[in-house]
């Protein structure tokens, strides 16, 4: 049976932004009530007291705090080394029948050349390759043939220790995201591991992305 309490808790939930908002206590519950109680109404297929929205979404709100904040902020205080790298390239090539040899060759080539970034990922259809941009022409001497989908310059990384508490600790990777996204900042890779990750975001952005994520220790 559905209850005021229960929609309202739907609504929330299906709206990322809003949710943390609420949880933040940023929001006027009252004029939130109100856009809300015609799509509540419909839901419930009944009329529906402002007053009782609000009630619903100030026990949510106090729920939310808890449930939402206090876990991944413990998680985000404590997030490890921030490195930054700029120059890099990011290539995506179709998935091919030879394309993990020509990845073990280029690897190979560019094993000793320790003081340039290199990391890589692959999908079902998809291989990705970033790397710095002076490594552009062991690219194309390797992967002759295979087919690029996308070739993006002027890219920069930001790459993140995070603490052994990530793991297990649901919405930690959403409310980092979300801060970014927040910010604007577009992000046009992740590359991640059981205890850090990787964004790939354009170098004009990566001033504002590495002060949204090195904030998040004094959230």
């Amino acid at each position: 049976m559905k209850t005021i309490a229960s929609v309202v808790e739907h609504y929330i939930k299906t709206k990322p932004f809003l949710l943390t908002a609420l949880s933040q206590g940023i929001i006027n519950l009252t004029s939130l009530a109100r856009v809300m109680m015609p799509e509540l109404e419909q839901d419930l297929g009944k009329d529906v007291r402002q007053g009782a929205v609000v009630m619903a979404l100030k026990r949510l709100s106090e729920e939310l705090d808890f449930r939402v904040n206090h876990k991944i902020i413990k998680v985000v205080k404590k997030l490890g080394e921030i490195t930054v790298r700029s120059n890099l390239s990011d290539y995506t090539f179709i998935i091919s029948d030879t394309i993990l040899e020509k990845q073990a060759s280029l690897l190979a080539d560019i094993k000793d050349l320790s003081e340039f970034f290199y990391t890589s990922s692959r999908g079902v259809n998809e291989t990705n390759i970033v790397l710095s941009s002076s490594l552009e022409s062991y690219v194309e001497k390797h992967f002759v043939g295979e087919r690029l989908l996308q070739k993006m310059d002027n890219l920069a990384s930001i790459s993140v220790k995070l603490p052994h508490e990530n793991f297990g600790t649901s919405g930690v990777y959403y409310y980092i995201f979300q801060r970014l996204a927040w910010e604007g900042v577009v992000i046009n890779e992740v590359i991640s591991t059981t205890n850090e990750f990787t964004i790939i975001v354009s170098e004009e952005e990566v001033d504002v992305a590495f002060k949204v994520i090195k904030d998040l220790r004094h959230t």
